[in-house]
């Protein structure tokens, strides 16, 4: 891929309590280098859901505003959008097809076939399967094939991980955008986005598990054996913690958030017994102390909470510490609250990390696009480039050119050399994270245009 020719890609974060909309391009060093940033507070959004259109509008509207301003030269005009919301759920599933000919090889088609049935496996009414994800084929007795096609045999199964998701509140994120002035390039799960964005192919292979902890809710992405396991969204966020504070503490929220992001603490124990912080009185109220390890068990209760629930999801499908060796990667704006790596560690029995986009970015970043809180967005581009690479791979392999000897007559027939076959000379392709997941989410939620009567 030639850098100079490639695309300036936006991604656009609608969260609950922030709307982040950042643009890149990559360098020749395959790093992203950033070239517009710009923010606004989300007032329309709730546990990762639209509900109030025309106020989610305006926050894009200012987040877009703030990144022009960043970069006056910046035109933007399609974004990539991340998809949470409590309403994203998950299942697994098992299917198996007969082969009409056992006798020849599996081809594609059959592979393709088999997951275009799961397709029809019942979900409540009002969702819709956003993607299929194969995890592992089985053909006859033979299991844990990664890639069937080439393979003999009467019987073709695979278990399944299906991702289902609220058709309206999808369509409602849409809206918002649409009505922004943007062209939506494709909806991304959030979980997703942040996992590609603080995960390494190292982490991919040995097996993790990432937890975005965000405003209104928590999203968990499994990782194992080099494809994704199980995702979850946990209906709990930094918001939740802010709300705790407020009504366990009688403070106001802007207060409970001051409170939580200079003092605040996942472990009381860490804390000092006789701190205190003193708040100003309202209206001729006398000032009120409040202990900062009280502040610390507020904090940690819900905290602890949070990450139960990770522990629950992981023994359903029955992955343990062995399985993971890589541990779990905390990211997004929660995750920098202080001695929470050590309350991970303690809740779940896995080695626990921060998670940092850094690594993705060109060294000149502006250094707050660095934070956890950026994950989703810094993903979201990564996507976009997943996507150009890959249509650029297309074209290239349909015009690659064949050089001819000058010396060969027009008569004479020329063989093209045969690629190489074997194991030695054969470059086998890493699998990354985007080369397990379908492309053109935005097309399942696109709405028909009204009919003319």
């Amino acid at each position: 891929m030639n850098f100079k020719e490639a695309p300036i890609i936006v991604g656009l974060d609608i969260g609950t309590t922030k709307i982040a909309a950042i643009a890149g391009r990559k360098n020749e060093y395959d790093k992203l280098e950033i070239l517009g940033f710009g923010r606004a507070n989300s007032i329309g959004v709730q546990h990762g859901q639209v509900l109030n259109i025309d106020q989610t509008i305006k926050g894009i509207q200012a987040a877009l505003a703030n990144c022009a301003a960043s970069n006056p030269d910046l035109e933007i005009s399609e974004v990539y959008v991340g998809v949470a919301g409590h309403h994203i759920k998950s299942l697994q599933t098992r299917g198996d097809i007969v082969r009409q000919n056992p006798d020849t090889e599996i081809e594609q088609w059959e592979v393709d076939q088999l997951v275009e049935n799961q397709r029809k496996t019942f979900i409540p009414a009002g969702d819709q399967i956003i993607d299929v994800i194969p995890q592992d084929f089985h053909v006859d007795n033979n299991h844990n094939i990664t890639v069937p096609v080439g393979v003999n045999g009467v019987k073709l199964g695979a278990n399944f991980h299906i991702i289902t998701g609220d058709r309206n509140a999808i369509r409602n994120i849409n809206r918002a955008v649409e009505r922004s002035g943007l062209r939506t390039k494709d909806l991304v799960l959030q979980p997703l986005a942040s996992a590609s964005a603080v995960m390494s192919d190292i982490d991919l292979e040995a097996g993790v598990a990432i937890l975005d902890i965000g405003g209104g809710t928590s999203d968990l992405a499994v990782f194992s054996e080099g494809i994704l396991k199980h995702t979850a969204v946990i209906p709990f966020g930094g918001e939740n913690i802010t709300n705790d504070i407020r009504t366990g503490l009688g403070v106001l929220k802007i207060q409970a958030e001051q409170m939580k992001i200079q003092f605040g603490s996942a472990l009381p124990a860490e804390t000092k017994s006789n701190a205190v912080i003193t708040i100003p009185g309202l209206k001729g109220m006398p000032a009120k102390e409040i202990s900062v390890q009280t502040l610390a068990h507020i904090i940690s209760a819900r905290m602890t909470e949070i990450l139960e629930f990770v522990t629950y999801h992981l023994k359903q499908i029955d992955l343990d510490a062995r399985m993971l060796s890589g541990g779990i990667i905390l990211t997004g704006g929660g995750s920098q609250l202080m001695h929470l790596k050590q309350l991970t560690e303690y809740v779940t029995g896995l080695s626990a990390r921060i998670g940092f986009p850094n690594e993705h970015l060109a060294a000149n970043h502006i250094e707050e696009l660095a934070k956890p809180m950026y994950s989703t967005c810094i993903g979201l581009i990564l996507k976009g480039y997943s996507d150009y690479e890959h249509k650029y791979k297309e074209f290239e392999s349909k015009f690659t050119k064949v050089e001819v000897p000058d010396n060969l007559k027009k008569d004479e027939k020329f063989t093209a050399t045969p690629p190489p076959q074997n194991e030695a000379q054969v470059k086998v392709p890493k699998r990354r994270i985007w080369d397990m997941f379908k492309d053109g989410l935005i097309d399942v939620f696109k709405e028909e245009p009204d009919k003319m009567i």
